[in-house]
């Protein structure tokens, strides 16, 4: 297949590329800055494109968004992390349809449930209440608007995504090896995290099963409580965990961020990737834990 991928210099999608590359796909990579390589197309995510560019194209990944828990979610930030997500999904979403592209992957985020405490959500689950599941809503909205009756538009609902390279991991290692690890807040909450390994895999699965469409939920198959991933992240890095960072102190640090991000969660289930048939290389957590961590050993 010929793959666009908007988004391709995030943790996701510098693996994605390399991955697709390994199994046979040609990979076009989608930059806002000056082409430097000829697998490089230049675009603007603030004006059209011109559907000539993915007239070649089998499927359109779009990955872009600008990180939620980088700073504060004052009114600005919170209108630009939206912009970051609409924006270039509706620019990507008129162009795939007018250049009558077959597929179109689109980021989501299991914020799109809320914080559903200890009950489990699928795919079939509805949308949630607070900033994260109103802006998940609008950006699906906004993938599925310009498709097509023939496209095919899958909204990949991730979860935390583990990898050394990026995300949160890299900053929680040092703290853990310290034995500064703790839980936070009352610790109940649910972690629906899932491998660099595997998301990359459960991609590669979606563009290749055309029964997979709408909203599919990218995360390991058992979700953990943030308590069960402190011990499981004790253990594998074989050091004591027993702070506890109070709910109030988190608020008072990252604001509104630490009431949907930190302290509030999702029990989600990759409903419809199993019953594809998918198969996770990390079933639990404590699996894609300690392969994470002996990877970064060896780096």
């Amino acid at each position: 297949m010929r793959v666009a991928i908007a988004g391709s210099s995030g943790l996701i999608g510098t693996a994605l590329v390399a991955a697709l590359r390994a199994s046979g796909h040609d990979v076009v990579r989608m930059v806002r800055r000056a082409t430097h390589a000829p697998d490089e197309v230049r675009w603007d995510p603030t004006t059209r494109l011109d559907p000539d560019v993915l007239g070649s194209t089998d499927a359109v990944i779009n990955l872009c968004g600008a990180s939620i828990g980088d700073r504060r979610w004052t009114g600005e930030y919170k209108q630009e992390l939206r912009d970051s997500r609409t924006g270039p999904t509706e620019v990507l979403g008129e162009a795939a349809a007018a250049a009558g592209v077959g597929t179109v992957i689109n980021a989501s985020a299991v914020g799109y449930y809320g914080d559903t405490g200890s009950a489990k959500v699928d795919e079939s689950s509805p949308a949630g209440e607070g900033f994260l599941a109103s802006l998940c809503e609008e950006w699906e909205a906004t993938a599925l608007r310009h498709a097509n009756p023939g496209t095919r538009v899958a909204c990949i609902r991730t979860g935390v995504v583990l990898s050394r390279a990026g995300g949160m991991l890299p900053k929680l290692i040092p703290l853990y090896k310290l034995g500064l690890g703790g839980r936070l807040g009352d610790g109940r909450q649910y972690f629906p995290w899932i491998s660099l390994e595997d998301h990359v895999r459960a991609v590669e699965f979606i563009l290749g099963n055309p029964d997979l469409h709408g909203p599919v939920n990218l995360t390991g198959p058992a979700p953990v409580t943030n308590a069960e991933f402190n011990r499981a992240f004790a253990k594998a890095t074989h050091r004591p965990a027993p702070w506890i960072v109070p709910g109030f102190a988190l608020k008072a640090a990252v604001g509104e961020f630490a009431s949907e991000g930190i302290l509030g969660g999702q029990r989600a289930i990759p409903a419809k990737l199993e019953a594809a048939g998918f198969e996770f290389v990390h079933n639990t957590i404590r699996e894609a834990l300690e392969a994470t961590l002996a990877r970064s050993s060896q780096s």
